[in-house]
This record gives structure tokens, sequence and C-alpha cells, in this order.
């Protein structure tokens, strides 16, 4: 199973959960299993708003924002360090 990197396409894109990192490495079938992944994984606001109380898409989501999020293949990540 191959390794993705996924990062905002926009650096600066508020969303993003993990400041101070670029990308997030994935492993996963394909791209599009890579990107729901990382949805199910980092949901800023996963019960939405009182006027949007629907699951997965409060404003802090990139849920069904598929052109904001970058998904590359990529080499097996180093290991954390102890």
């Amino acid at each position: 199973m191959p390794w993705y990197a996924i990062r905002p396409r926009d650096p600066a894109d508020a969303r993003w959960p993990l400041p101070g990192k670029p990308h997030i490495a994935i492993k996963a079938d394909d791209p599009s299993d890579a990107r729901d992944k990382f949805e199910a994984a980092y949901r800023n606001e996963p019960y939405g708003t009182p006027g949007i109380p629907v699951p997965g898409t409060g404003p802090g989501t990139f849920h069904g924002d598929a052109e904001a999020l970058v998904v590359e293949e990529t080499g097996e990540p180093p290991a954390p360090e102890a």
C-alpha cells in the first residue's frame, strides 16, 4: 500500500489542523482513500454548527472541498524520534 502526502492547496488555509507541519503522510489504497482517511481523522468541528448540525460539515473541515487539499504519492515517512 503506497503512502500519500496531503497538504492544503493554500498554505495559509486556517482549516489546516496541523500548524507547523506542511503536510501529513497517510498510507492508503489510492489518493481518494487517503483524502477520506484524512477527513475522517482531522475534523476541526466534527458536529457542525447550530446552523448546520450535520457531522463533518463545520467551517473548520475540509469535507466536501476536494480542491482545497493536494494529495500526492510519496515515500514512507521516517520513523518518529523517541
